[in-house]
């Protein structure tokens, strides 16, 4: 096993952290020994709870559509007029603050989805087909396509002007020394 952070071969999967940077390899160990992911987060998606926004959201249009039937069966009945406005109201106010209570306070029905792990398909060999060499083709100039300059080709650099920004100033401060 070899330590994600700085490369270091371990002695084995036993260890608690590695002998170079000191990084905690026991997890590591785990996410190896379980195949490329850990069992942990597989139980955080079991868990579903019944109370979430979408069930609060079902609940809220079941409880309208309830309370409207109980008005209308009261209306077909001859009841007096108080009990279908009171489930009229009930049906109304009762499910808005069912559905908002619900978007507002309860958790997302998206249950969290853990890595799985895929294995990456393996090459037919070291140097399989379609496989290209990390680097070019080896390109050489012999040491004897290097020569010294001929004699005469070297340019004379000293008549240049100025040579530098001292001699300039120099030169400027002993034009007025001369006045």
């Amino acid at each position: 096993m070899h330590c994600p952070s700085c490369g270091q071969q371990q002695v084995s999967n036993e260890i608690k952290f590695c002998s170079r940077c000191g990084l905690p390899m026991g997890l590591v160990a785990e996410v190896l020994a379980h195949g490329g992911f850990l069992p942990q987060l597989a139980e955080l998606q079991k868990k579903k709870t019944l109370f979430n926004k979408k069930n609060g959201v079902i609940f809220g249009f079941l409880w309208f559509m309830l309370f409207t039937l109980f008005a209308i069966l009261i209306n077909i009945a001859n009841a007096p007029e108080m009990p279908i406005e009171m489930c009229m109201a009930i049906a109304c106010f009762g499910s808005m603050m069912i559905i908002f209570g619900s978007l507002a306070l309860l958790p997302s029905s998206k249950a969290f989805k853990p890595f799985t792990h895929v294995p990456l398909p393996q090459p037919q060999s070291i140097h399989g087909v379609g496989q290209h060499q990390a680097l070019p083709p080896q390109q050489s100039i012999p040491a004897s396509a290097y020569a010294p300059p001929r004699a005469g080709t070297w340019r004379d650099t000293n008549d240049l002007e100025p040579t530098s920004v001292t001699e300039s100033t120099t030169k400027l401060l002993e034009k007025e020394d001369k006045f």
